[in-house]
């Protein structure tokens, strides 16, 4: 497949390059994209965004010629526990549907809810998972409702903490697709191993839930004997990056690669930090060496 080709299906969280959506539209311009994962825009949820912010975004998204493949929303994410009431995710479910169907999202990006643990950071073996299941129903139910296909992310909520987890999630929720990102699982615990745990290998996890994959977030990274997160280029980490871009290219996989280089910001880090050239630089060249890793395929 020529390069020009697999530009159609490259994209990116171009809020990892520039704050501002022309600053996002700009940086994947630099990569001939049209295609991003719109996640925040100065800083904000896509559904904080006020009707009238909102309404820019999609003025200048129409305007740059730049589509939203994909909606990385913060539903069911580490931040929000299976604990709280249900009424608050119904809430956010229904606005991130609305905005996701206005900004012609394909998929929309979720996740499990936060995981249940001890005062020392072991996974309780209690993770409510029927309340999980119930949930995660209703919602992919309501977002097909809008024509938008869920995602779920094998990030640090209960479907990413082993490749069981997640394909329990796939078996209890009918129309749940995957988003697999190549770089949660080399910095992941997999529950499945003797506390303190061992992290997961990408490969192993890929090759599980490979079926149920219906996008794809390139990251890299690895985990010192200290338990620092390291984040790399791709392909010069432990994400098998090289390895699984092949395999799913080699299998038919026609769908989006989306960029998540979190070198010089971290979403949910906000000690990472970098001068706005420094990110928009790194962005780009993470966007030009998946392209040249694309080629050696």
């Amino acid at each position: 497949m020529s390069l020009k080709d697999y530009r159609n299906r490259l994209a990116g969280f171009a809020d990892e390059a520039e704050d501002s959506i022309l600053g996002q539209c700009a940086a994947l311009k630099r990569l001939g994209w049209s295609n991003i994962e719109l996640r925040t825009v100065d800083k904000k949820q896509i559904v904080d965004l006020s009707e009238e912010e909102f309404h820019f975004v999609l003025d200048t998204l129409s305007s740059e010629g730049v589509s939203v493949c994909s909606l990385g929303s913060n539903v069911a994410n580490w931040g929000q526990s299976i604990l709280a009431p249900f009424e608050e995710t119904k809430a956010l479910v229904e606005k991130t549907a609305v905005r996701a169907k206005l900004l012609g999202a394909k998929f929309v990006r979720i996740m499990s809810f936060s995981i249940l643990t001890d005062e020392k950071g072991r996974v309780l073996e209690d993770q409510k998972e029927e309340e999980r299941f119930m949930r995660l129903r209703w919602l992919v139910d309501k977002f097909q409702e809008y024509g938008v296909v869920p995602v779920h992310e094998n990030c640090f909520t209960y479907g990413g903490l082993s490749l069981e987890h997640s394909l329990k999630l796939v078996e209890k929720v009918p129309g749940l697709k995957l988003v697999f990102d190549t770089g949660n699982p080399p910095i992941d615990v997999d529950v499945r191993t003797p506390y303190p745990y061992s992290y997961q290998s990408s490969w192993e996890f890929y090759s599980a839930v490979k079926p149920y994959i219906a996008h794809v977030h390139i990251k890299d990274s690895w985990k010192d004997e200290n338990g620092k997160e390291h984040y790399t280029f791709p392909g010069e980490g432990k994400g098998d990056v090289m390895r699984i871009v092949s395999d799913l290219e080699n299998s038919g996989y026609n769908g989006y690669y989306s960029m998540e280089p979190h070198m010089a910001v971290v979403f949910h880090d906000k000690s990472v930090e970098a001068s706005k050239d420094a990110r928009t630089e790194n962005f780009v060249e993470y966007g030009k060496r998946f392209m040249d890793l694309l080629q050696k395929i």
